[in-house]
């Protein structure tokens, strides 16, 4: 006995030996990643002193039409549908990791009937029968102790990726909303435009009436008839434009809403409402916790950093114990007796000792996959910077603009004034009203189009902000659900900045 207590204690002692020589390689512990605070828009030549959009940011334009549109969108579109599926599958692959972690028990009961052949091994006339019954029941254990953090390390990870889905969802959610505002707004600008194309036609119409007549009465050559003829063919050819970029934009309404365009709500033109120009005074240091897709790359790094994690802990000896107990019988009358009693009890220690480099690859690749997701952070931070300065910096030019060509409309207007004055007096006919009246139409259309891109551009801008979206506010989701999800309590919960769950 005490032969073999030693020969048992001398095979624990290589083992051991052998497990602290395969972990003289384990890499060093990794730091945590140093990501950026801001973004990158100092000095930026814009207005601030403005407000972050809110949730509900489209409701700031009260149009009970857009109300409508975007509620309808939220509601049937398959984009959302898709990210939504997103979601639910990484929070189910966390209950997977969590699952995987925790003690396994089972239980099993069979009975089987046997018949040993008379010509084998041991011949059923050894035994004294040819039929028997094996009945067995037990119960498995099975429990993988997660001493350097493998398992935690996965779950944890897991975690972090159905943030990054919640986030894309949120990002789908902002592009969704602000394409139907933009597309709303261009649909409300033709419209405009539609209706300022009829009034310049008639105007035409009238100055080449006038045009004719005087050219009959020999007043006037063929040529400003030919060139009245010219400038009204072309308004109707713009007109047919219009008209159809209308109909295109009532399409991609239907199918951002996911509806055939007869299933869209009744429209009818409105006036445009007041643009905004002023960022928030913050804006450089508080966009990186407003854009959803910031967040999304945010959380993807953490869960790269899961990963090495997990991997750095592949190295360390993996520790189990399996334990059966149950009862066994060849007499199904006897299953239940004392003597019938089986156990088994199998603590196990494995750690590869010559693995090829498999293990230093999979550590190696998991840090490359570490700083692809920090690159693609900054990346996104950088792009975010530049995504809100390129539309703040066209929101202003457009506002100089609109105020240079109200100015110009101004002047026009007092033109047509002394105009129709001269016309009273009897100094001049009624083509030079009708020349000037055209000219007006012709500004008032490109004050409209200016309107409208001012529009859909603080549509864009408001999107860039982050459209109401919040990291930091667990109820900020734009859909409500806040998703910070918990393995530990299966449930949704916010997230402190050092990558730990409230409780």
């Amino acid at each position: 006995m005490n032969s073999c207590r030693a020969y048992a204690l001398q095979i624990l002692a290589a083992a051991a030996a052998l497990t602290l020589a395969s972990c003289a390689g384990i890499p060093e512990k990794l730091a945590p990643p140093t990501l950026t605070d801001a973004a990158p828009l100092a000095g930026l030549p814009v207005p601030t002193g403005g407000t972050w959009p809110d949730r509900d940011w489209w409701k700031r334009y009260h149009d009970p039409q857009l109300d409508a549109l975007i509620a309808r969108a939220l509601q049937s579109s398959p984009t959302l549908a898709q990210t939504q599926a997103r979601v639910v599958i990484a929070e189910q692959q966390i209950v997977g990791k969590r699952a995987a972690g925790a003690p396994y028990l089972a239980s099993s009961a069979t009975v089987s009937r046997q018949r040993i052949s008379d010509n084998g091994f041991i011949p059923s006339q050894f035994i004294g029968f040819s039929w028997y019954t094996q009945a067995d029941l037990g119960a498995q254990f099975q429990y993988d102790f997660d001493f350097w953090g493998k398992q935690r390390a996965l779950v944890d990870a897991s975690v972090d990726q159905a943030r990054a889905a919640s986030a894309d969802r949120s990002a789908a959610w902002l592009v969704l909303t602000s394409s139907v505002a933009e597309t709303y707004f261009g649909w409300l600008a033709d419209e405009g435009r539609l209706a300022m194309a009829k009034l310049l036609i008639a105007g035409l119409q009238d100055q080449r009436r006038v045009v004719q007549a005087r050219e009959r009465q020999g007043l006037e050559s063929s040529d400003p008839s030919s060139n009245a003829a010219i400038d009204l063919q072309t308004a109707r050819q713009q007109e047919i434009i219009i008209e159809g970029s209308a109909q295109l934009r009532k399409a991609n309404l239907a199918a951002l809403l996911g509806v055939a365009p007869a299933e869209l709500p009744a429209l009818a033109p409105r006036p445009f409402p007041q643009v905004a120009v002023a960022l928030p005074a913050d804006v450089g240091m508080a966009l990186i916790g407003r854009r959803p897709d910031i967040a999304a790359t945010r959380w993807r790094v953490e869960a790269a950093s899961e990963q090495v994690t997990k991997a750095r802990a592949d190295f360390y000896p993996d520790i189990s114990i399996k334990a059966l107990i149950g009862l066994s019988s060849i007499d199904l009358g006897r299953l239940f007796d004392y003597g019938s009693r089986v156990a088994n009890v199998a603590p196990a220690i494995s750690l590869p000792l010559f693995d090829g480099g498999r293990l230093k690859a999979a550590y190696g690749s998991t840090r490359a996959q570490l700083d692809l997701a920090i690159a693609d952070y900054n990346a996104a931070v950088v792009n975010a910077a530049r995504d809100v300065a390129t539309q703040a910096l066209t929101l202003q030019q457009l506002s100089q603009q609109r105020a240079q060509q109200a100015q110009e409309i101004a002047a026009v207007e007092q033109t047509r004034k002394t105009a129709a004055a001269r016309v009273r007096q009897g100094i001049a006919d009624d083509r030079a009203v009708l020349v000037v009246q055209v000219r007006l139409l012709r500004e008032q259309d490109a004050a409209l189009q200016l309107a409208a891109q001012s529009l859909v551009t603080q549509a864009e801008l408001i999107r860039a902000l982050g459209g109401g979206y919040s990291a930091t506010d667990a109820g900020s989701d734009p859909e409500g659900s806040g998703m910070h999800f918990d393995a530990a309590r299966n449930t949704a919960v916010p997230k402190t900045s050092d990558g730990t769950n409230h409780p």
